[in-house]
């Protein structure tokens, strides 16, 4: 395991490189600003909230103004960008949930809002706070700051050493690292693209890597700390590689070929029609099944991490068989 910055600690399930700058000072541009972001959030059951006096909220005609900022840590500065604020009724509505008066994006907001008490959500992507606020009759209202607790992480992978893995070929799932009952874990953002920033409560998250559609799947977990964000590089030790029925080494590939591949204990891992498939797998002994024209040939091949290459599969009057429960004793020439 090789983590490029002090800032980061994290429990590690695979290889790999993480660095985390943090968002503290003000002077310091903004990390969480140079990057695609995923920002809707996930409310909170407010439902769940009593009021100390429900009556509060429709006392009194005049507005009172009331300003809110929040931190993303206790000691650091106003954030400036990516927050949304919800402002709630405590007095449930007929279908049982709280009302919502109103509602601002962007950096530190204000309000006008009648005497009385409300709930203030704000959100930092999938990160957030929730305060009970009272608005008094007389006197001003004190500025309501939130801490966040929050940070963000950004998910990136390669195969094998520094292999760049497309970005369409890679996603990243987010979990919490809590096990329930059923043994799952509770899933926190799905699909998440490479260069993504997600922003998070402070914590432990548990990621699951998925490169191609097959079998390479990397899990890790990263620690995602209060202020900063935490850029990660997970490393796949896969391969991709395209399937070729030919007739001669380097040859043209074999139209209408159905494909099956076998790991090494004989389970079926990937199944396809055509006449070059590619497909990403996981490090280790394959064996490739090629059917064409009701004839069957095989090749056993080995997948090295980071390095795609072609499987050639050769046709050979001597490993062709007219049935496929005779494909065990066939074998094609390299």
């Amino acid at each position: 395991m090789r983590i490029k910055s002090v800032h980061v600690r994290a429990t590690i399930a695979a290889l790999i490189f993480a660095t985390a700058s943090g968002a503290q000072a003000q002077d310091q541009a903004d990390p969480f600003k140079s990057f695609p972001t995923i920002s809707t959030p996930k409310m909170p059951k407010l439902n769940s909230f009593n009021p100390l006096t429900p009556e509060a909220a429709t006392q009194g005609t005049t507005a009172k103004d009331i300003q809110l900022e929040a931190l993303l840590t206790e000691k650091g500065g106003p954030v400036q960008q990516g927050l949304t604020w919800r402002v709630f009724s405590p007095i449930p509505g007929a279908d049982g949930k709280l009302p919502l008066v109103a509602t601002s994006e962007g950096g530190s907001a204000a309000f006008q809002l009648v005497p009385g008490e409300y709930f203030v959500n704000v959100a930092f992507g999938r990160a957030g706070a929730t305060r009970k606020v009272r608005v008094a009759e007389a006197g001003p209202t004190e500025k309501q700051v939130l801490v966040l607790d929050a940070g963000g992480v950004m998910l990136n992978a390669v195969s094998g050493s520094d292999v760049r893995i497309p970005p369409g070929e890679l996603s990243f799932s987010i979990f919490s690292t809590d096990v329930k009952e059923d043994g799952e874990r509770a899933l926190v953002v799905a699909d998440v693209k490479p260069s993504t920033v997600i922003r998070l409560n402070t914590g432990t998250y548990h990621v699951v890597s998925n490169y191609g559609s097959v079998n390479a799947v990397i899990r890790a977990d990263i620690q995602v700390e209060a202020g900063k964000l935490t850029e990660a590089t997970i490393q796949h030790r896969a391969a991709k590689l395209t399937l070729k029925l030919v007739s001669e080494p380097g040859g043209e590939a074999i139209a209408d070929t159905a494909w099956s591949i076998l790991t090494s204990s004989g389970d079926v891992v990937s199944e396809s029609v055509g006449a070059f498939p590619t497909l990403v797998l996981a490090e280790g002994d394959y064996t490739a099944i090629a059917r064409n024209n009701e004839k069957i040939f095989q090749r056993d091949f080995t997948v090295k991490a980071g390095v795609n290459t072609d499987v050639e599969v050769l046709l050979n009057d001597k490993g062709q068989q007219a049935t496929p429960q005779a494909a065990d004793d066939t074998g094609a020439q390299d």
